[in-house]
């Protein structure tokens, strides 16, 4: 049954919201070149050159390097899909009114959310991909499980697009941009990016615990280090409720902005 003021979606319809964006994007692959800029200078000013003096992670035993650069993949795939979804929808809808365009084709509201995941997803997978390969070219790959990192940066890129989709609809002009950085800045650093969680407190875990981007991180580090376990099931359980919470709820705002 569909939801009441929230239109069902079709492949169909959505793929051809993909295959716009993808018409667009493939003018330059600078945006690409973009998303990978910043992880490349983390991992080499932090991972590389902090990593010199730091030597072997305490309780991990491998390098400084080794250990940042699956959490730098997994923001890389945090950041492409929620800078997709946020910034670049809030572009789309506010300044160059495409949505508008689009509405009155067979698209609904859903087909065009379900869409810009959907192409936030596929950019995030061609950047963690392209980050990948040059952690390889580096010597930063111990285990041949990091290649679960890449079905994992489609997981995370899911739950950061909706995300960034449902923060989207709450914001009123560029301005409030800068509200989003005093949450995603302070959880980039601390969310067990740059060093492992027995750091803290014990009092203080829970709530790193409970941050997305932990899980995101635990979701691509512990197989890039060649560690599985069941306990794995735990992020990927997070990051799908996650994602399909914000999803929900950046359906439901984005029918009633659109359509009222």
């Amino acid at each position: 049954m569909t939801t009441v003021g929230a239109p069902a979606w079709t492949r169909r319809r959505t793929l051809a919201l993909v295959e716009r964006n993808f018409m667009v994007y493939r003018r330059s692959i600078t945006p690409l070149l973009n998303a990978l800029v910043e992880p490349i200078l983390y991992l080499l000013s932090i991972g590389v050159g902090v990593g010199l003096l730091v030597g072997t992670v305490p309780g991990v035993d491998v390098p400084y390097a080794v250990y940042v650069a699956p959490a730098i993949l997994a923001t890389t795939a945090m950041n492409t899909a929620f800078n997709q979804t946020s910034f670049g929808v809030f572009t789309r809808m506010k300044i160059e009114k495409t949505y508008d365009a689009i509405l009155p084709t067979p698209l609904s509201v859903t087909d065009i959310a379900v869409g810009e995941v959907t192409s936030a997803m596929i950019n995030a997978l061609l950047t963690s991909i392209g980050f990948l390969t040059l952690m390889a070219v580096g010597g930063l790959v111990t285990s041949a499980w990091v290649l679960l990192a890449l079905p994992a940066s489609v997981l995370i890129s899911y739950a950061f697009a909706a995300g960034g989709l449902a923060v989207t609809t709450y914001l009123r002009d560029f301005p409030d941009f800068q509200y989003i950085q005093l949450f995603m800045l302070p959880m980039y650093l601390f969310a067990t990016t740059f060093y492992p969680l027995s750091v803290y407190p014990e009092a203080v875990q829970p709530l790193i615990r409970a941050l997305p981007l932990y899980h995101s991180i635990e979701l691509v580090r512990e197989p890039a280090l060649g560690r599985l376990s069941w306990d794995l099931l735990i992020p990927v359980f997070y990051l799908i409720a996650f994602g399909s919470i914000a999803m929900y709820v950046a359906t439901r705002r984005m029918t009633r902005a659109m359509l009222r």
